[in-house]
């Protein structure tokens, strides 16, 4: 059966070094009589896995000297105690905890029954909360958020609600295509926002999907996203019948199509694209006019209710350079997707998971996965970035000049 158009395979294939080498030889005893010389071998591997402990005992020497005093030698750095869990069984428990998003009980199950390890959810709990330490004594975080506030790419930010101990708040993120922080607060507007403490240093173009406070941080451009525009247009000429929201919906993706083909498009097709996208508001003007001023009644203040559809094309009018920002600049993307996919997982946490029991689970969480979903940008896999942090160590990204 063939793939879905579009996505990368992964295919099983030998490699030149094997872990284990068995030869298999003839039976010559039901070869015909003759002389034989060997050519070569035909070869087929079987890759397969190989769970279990590994057990280390450290046995530090014991020295006396003639008066009877004692002297130990140094034990390893972090071996403590005279049983512990090693980094590699921390690494794995918080991958499978904060990256793969199985919750503490099947955690538990799973080093019981397959490692042969006993493992509590307590346990699991105090690895992510070391890690989570972990990410900020290191620098990791300090990095992330540096890099964020001075990043030269559009910045993406997104807000969702999340379940903690049974009361909404709500989590915070922004992003690039090179890294990832995410943080949860009890409010939804700039007090979190602000305490987050990215916003505050960018001065570059944001990108949103118009949520009003993100308006204002007036230091930096905006951009709004156009798949909200696209499915805004969608349910105008759908529900209301507007003429006008199906033709600008057209207009947009022709824009977009255009600006991938030829990214840096010539000022007069700016400016052609311009002239459309406003006379189309102005026929909208005429298919869907503002509420009329007359029916006012006495004494009341206020704006008048406008419906969907009007309250849509005046938004679209009073942001155009916004909406436009993509066209006027090559390195703005045309939606928001890369904030809304990489906050999506916090979902994907509470379906399978369940919600936070605390702020400081939600803390926790929310820092593996900056650091996690950082080192997956740039090619670092989860567990390899996890075996360092747990060594005290980070991968060079965090120590090289950084990307844009």
């Amino acid at each position: 059966m063939s793939g879905q158009i579009g996505r990368t395979g992964k295919t099983l294939t030998q490699i030149d070094t094997p872990d284990e080498v068995k030869v298999i030889l003839v039976e010559r005893e039901c070869l015909p009589q003759g002389h034989y010389r060997e050519v070569g071998f035909q070869k087929r591997q079987v890759v397969d896995i190989d769970i279990r402990k590994v057990v280390t005992e450290y046995q530090a020497q014991i020295l006396e000297d003639e008066h009877g005093k004692r002297f130990v030698g140094e034990f390893p750095q972090g071996v403590n105690s005279p049983v512990q869990y090693g980094a590699g069984v921390k690494a794995h428990a918080v991958y499978l905890s904060q990256y793969q998003l199985l919750p503490y009980n099947r955690i538990e199950e799973y080093f019981c029954e397959q490692l042969n390890i006993p493992i509590s959810a307590g346990s699991v709990f105090n690895f992510n909360q070391q890690a989570s330490a972990l990410v900020k004594s290191t620098g990791a975080e300090k990095v992330i958020k540096q890099s964020l506030q001075t990043t030269h790419q559009a910045l993406h930010v997104d807000e969702t609600g999340i379940n903690i101990g049974g009361k909404r708040r709500w989590l915070h993120g922004a992003s690039t295509t090179w890294w990832t922080y995410f943080y949860p607060h009890e409010k939804r507007g700039k007090i979190a926002m602000d305490e987050a403490d990215i916003l505050p240093h960018f001065s570059r173009v944001l990108c949103h999907d118009h949520w009003k406070p993100y308006y204002q941080y007036t230091q930096c451009q905006h951009a709004l996203c156009n798949a909200h525009h696209i499915r805004e247009l969608e349910r105008s000429w759908e529900q209301d019948g507007m003429q006008w929201a199906k033709a600008l919906q057209t207009l947009l993706k022709a824009i977009n199509k255009h600006q991938i083909d030829k990214p840096d498009l010539a000022e007069r097709t700016k400016q052609h694209y311009r002239q459309q996208y406003q006379q189309i508001l102005k026929q909208g003007d005429i298919e869907c006019p503002p509420p009329n001023k007359t029916t006012r009644i006495a004494g009341q203040r206020g704006r008048l209710e406008r419906t969907k559809s009007r309250a849509l094309l005046e938004r679209l009018r009073e942001y155009e350079e916004d909406v436009l920002r993509f066209m006027s600049s090559p390195a703005v993307p045309f939606t928001n997707n890369q904030g809304e996919n990489d906050i999506r997982m916090t979902k994907v946490h509470q379906k399978i998971s369940g919600c936070f029991r605390s702020m400081e689970g939600a803390q926790i969480f929310c820092l593996v996965r900056s650091y996690l979903s950082t080192c997956r940008k740039q090619a670092v896999s989860a567990s390899f970035a996890l075996e360092l942090l747990f060594k005290g160590e980070l991968p060079d990204i965090f120590n090289q000049e950084q990307p844009e």
